[in-house]
């Protein structure tokens, strides 16, 4: 069955189209379509706390463009989510609101505590897990999301406000560094044991470039390099060397410090790259939902 979801991230908006099905007891998801559109958001919010009038039609006309494509896609269902630019603009109220009314959408702010637990939902089943405890990773352009798991158990997570783009504007607090290594620290016994697991679009690509990538294992040696090999270079020769798009070119060594401090932090080896994230875990809950509502609805017959 075919699903859709919109991400409205800081750096970047997605609308994905997937087919979600089981096979042999395990749910799969196919991407159909993948859109990506660079609005950037953040960059207005993490400085102004406002998006600005021009990122604001970007977006909208962006909306109603994706909204187009559901319509002609026909997909069983589909939902729209925004993270932390749209969590800390000033003016979301009136921006969503437009949205709504020249588009038909409704749009979800969803919290850093739910946006880490979407994109675990999504991993659970993915990492072949060696040690007892594993850590997930997922930089986006405005915030990092912690998960510290025990098998499927999830034991802690939190949201910190340290993404691509504040890093690369310098738009955030210099604490914020010491309140990761002191969510991490409470851990420290298992450091050098725990499994670590990343998302998002900057970990891809550094584990597409320099990744085991049968196995979508990156190991740590192989993330210095590339951010070494990266952060020589400029934006522009960034984009011109590795086919990167603009938006990419800017945020990927920042991408490559954060996940660097927290693997070296924890004394982790490798990372696991799935190349799965937000907008895959949102399908995937449209899918439950609908097979949740189909249960139900089967129960009832049988009771009549």
């Amino acid at each position: 069955m075919l699903y859709a979801a919109i991400d409205i991230g800081s750096n970047a908006v997605r609308l994905l189209f997937a087919n979600v099905f089981e096979k042999q007891g395990i749910i799969r998801i196919e991407k159909a379509s993948l859109i990506r559109i660079p609005l950037q958001l953040g960059k207005d919010v993490f400085k102004t706390h406002k998006i600005n009038s021009s990122r604001a039609k970007n977006l909208i006309n962006t909306m109603k463009a994706f909204k187009l494509l559901i319509d002609v896609y026909k997909p069983v269902d589909y939902i729209a989510c925004a993270t932390a630019a749209m969590r800390e603009a000033e003016n979301q109220a009136e921006i969503l609101h437009k949205i709504k009314v020249e588009t038909g959408l409704t749009i979800h702010l969803i919290e850093g505590a739910l946006e880490a637990k979407i994109i675990r939902s999504v991993n659970s089943a993915s990492f072949p897990n060696k040690e007892d405890l594993t850590l997930l990773i997922d930089v986006g352009g405005g915030s990092t999301e912690l998960s510290l798991e025990r098998g499927r158990e999830l034991l802690d997570s939190k949201s910190f406000k340290l993404g691509t783009i504040r890093l690369l504007n310098n738009q955030f607090k210099q604490e914020v560094w010491n309140d990761i290594n002191s969510w991490l620290d409470q851990y420290k016994t298992y450091f050098g044991h725990i499994n670590c697991l990343g998302t998002g679009g900057n970990i891809n690509k550094y584990a597409k470039l320099y990744g085991e990538n049968e196995m979508k294992t990156l190991p740590l040696q192989a993330l210095e390099k590339g951010y070494k090999d990266l952060r020589k270079l400029t934006s522009k020769e960034r984009a011109e060397k590795y086919g990167f798009r603009p938006d990419r070119a800017d945020v990927i060594v920042p991408a490559g410090k954060i996940y660097l401090e927290i693997m070296k932090h924890i004394k982790a080896t490798s990372i696991f790259v799935p190349r799965i994230g937000l907008v895959d875990g949102l399908v995937l809950g449209l899918y439950e939902k609908s097979q949740f509502k189909t249960k139900k609805k089967s129960n009832k017959t049988k009771t009549k």
